[in-house]
């Protein structure tokens, strides 16, 4: 059987993420200050609500990776900082919004904020956040950086529209689960790493490299994030295992599986899709499958592909510390276990 335990993708360690991001940790400290600066209201629900979401943590990965990008470009300003906290804003605005749609009761092992305050206030709170975000962008006047943003917020919220469409189908295809996870995750990551090349002097063929990068690093991670819901403990990844399947979505792992299995079989996860929870199927029957067919493997390969399509886009860059540390990057989100 495969549990958090005794996952195949279980590694001796992981790398520490020291690795990349102890070379921007002076500007990832200053993006710290700049999120906690502009989350300051005059309606105090606001600042209260927003400073819990952010004591909550999180990986940071989007505004680091920005940071990086900055560096490798030779950017030394306040300006990559503000992008950096804009990037961070608008992903936390998108987690806000997710949580409500999906009825989550935690996000990184904290109570999420719509079940401690309500829908109506939390997807206000959203909607503040991404605002802001946007207000803090303009202060740079910057339009192709607004429009780059704006892009990668509209492909998100596309993202999320077709997930929700297909919602409890078993009958989600390959092709239509990379159209979706490059909107919803993709996006946001290959703006995060082109934006430096827009701030001036604008470097384009510089933008186009790493708007692939974030791309391929983007897919990586969305689908580690996939098996993370197989092999991950609760205690790491901050919410209950198979949570993607009780809310209706299938990940790559079953839906490369269901073509796979019988009718008795497959009407298992067609089960927990039509109940919404274990009540019925029990989780070690769902994990026997997709360990029997060997499709987390599968999954894992894949990830390792785009991982080492991002190391590739680098190789236009000259050799130096910030391109060492995105070279790195991709290793880390294969090995991650939160």
């Amino acid at each position: 059987m495969l549990t958090p335990n005794s996952s195949n993708l279980a590694r001796a360690s992981v790398p520490p993420a020291s690795r990349f991001l102890d070379l921007v940790a002076d500007k990832l400290a200053a993006t710290e200050e700049v999120f906690l600066e502009h989350l300051q209201s005059d309606v105090p629900f606001i600042t209260n609500t927003g400073e819990y979401i952010f004591s909550g943590g999180g990986k940071r990965f989007r505004p680091a990776m920005l940071l990086l990008s900055a560096k490798l470009l030779d950017r030394d300003s306040d300006e990559e900082v503000t992008y950096a906290a804009v990037v961070e804003l608008i992903h936390t605005a998108t987690l806000i919004h997710d949580d409500i749609i999906d009825h989550a009761k935690l996000r990184r092992g904290q109570t999420t904020a719509n079940q401690l305050w309500g829908n109506s206030l939390t997807v206000l709170l959203g909607d503040w956040l991404y605002t802001t975000s946007m207000k803090m962008a303009l202060s740079h006047d910057n339009l192709e950086v607004i429009r780059r943003l704006c892009d990668a917020t509209l492909r998100m919220t596309e993202g999320e529209l077709l997930s929700q469409q297909r919602l409890g189908s078993p009958d989600l295809g390959v092709e239509e689960y990379f159209s979706i996870i490059e909107r919803k995750t993709a996006h946001l990551f290959a703006a995060s790493c082109s934006i430096p090349s827009l701030m001036s002097p604008k470097k384009p063929a510089a933008g186009a490299a790493l708007e692939r990068y974030g791309r391929a690093l983007g897919i990586c991670f969305q689908l580690v994030d996939d098996l993370l819901d197989f092999t991950a403990r609760e205690s790491e990844i901050g919410k209950p295992v198979l949570s993607d399947l009780t809310e209706g979505k299938l990940t790559l792992p079953l839906i490369l599986l269901l073509p796979r299995l019988n009718a008795k079989r497959r009407g298992l996860i067609e089960t927990v899709l039509e109940d919404g929870s274990f009540d019925r199927v029990a989780q070690e029957e769902i994990l026997d499958l997709v360990q029997s067919e060997g499709t987390i493997a599968q999954v894992q390969e894949m990830a390792e592909g785009y991982a080492e399509e991002a190391r590739s886009t680098l190789e236009i860059f000259s050799a130096c510390g910030a391109r060492e540390a995105m070279e790195f990057a991709p290793e880390f989100v294969l090995q991650r276990r939160s």
